[in-house]
């Protein structure tokens, strides 16, 4: 009798265990189903040529992973416009006669249009910068620290535009 009572309780668990696709941390209009996120544009003085690329390939990567939004060349519910404004390495931290860090900084500008809500659409501007050693040649380390900025900016993007933290 005993083992029957667990065998009846371990199907009720299994049976009541569900799963479901949550979008928390998300918000996107239940009406919106597509997306249109156009090439950024590198309008930075000292320009990367990979950065326009990299940066919109990556959010492209970030809505197919985080949403159920297809993404469509022309007329998206939603629509991503931007432009790369700074692309720039500085001095960051300064020693005993020379430069000890350097520092590369990126800055975009986004545009975001939510066509269902009209009060979420903005322009925004985010700029992300990361320290690296002044010893090292930039060639030798910009590709991915690229990368890492542009993985830092989308997560900025996405959640000032359709995050809800």
């Amino acid at each position: 009798m005993r083992n029957c009572f667990v065998i009846i309780c371990c199907l009720l668990c299994l049976t009541s265990c569900t799963i479901k696709y949550s979008t928390v941390g998300v918000n996107i209009p239940a009406e919106a189903k597509t997306v249109v996120i156009k090439q950024f544009q590198n309008n930075a003085a000292l320009v990367n040529l990979k950065l326009a690329n990299e940066l919109t390939t990556q959010l492209k990567d970030k809505f197919q992973s985080s949403t159920k939004l297809a993404i469509v060349n022309s007329r998206g519910d939603l629509s991503f416009d931007g432009e790369i404004t700074n692309y720039s390495v500085t001095s960051a931290a300064v020693g005993t006669d020379m430069a000890t860090m350097n520092r590369l900084t990126i800055t975009v500008r986004v545009s975001y249009e939510n066509r269902f809500d009209e009060e979420k659409s903005t322009e925004k501007t985010f700029s992300r910068y990361v320290d690296f050693d002044s010893g090292l040649n930039l060639s030798a380390v910009e590709d991915q620290l690229v990368v890492e900025l542009c993985e830092a900016l989308v997560d900025d993007i996405f959640a000032a535009t359709v995050g809800d933290w």
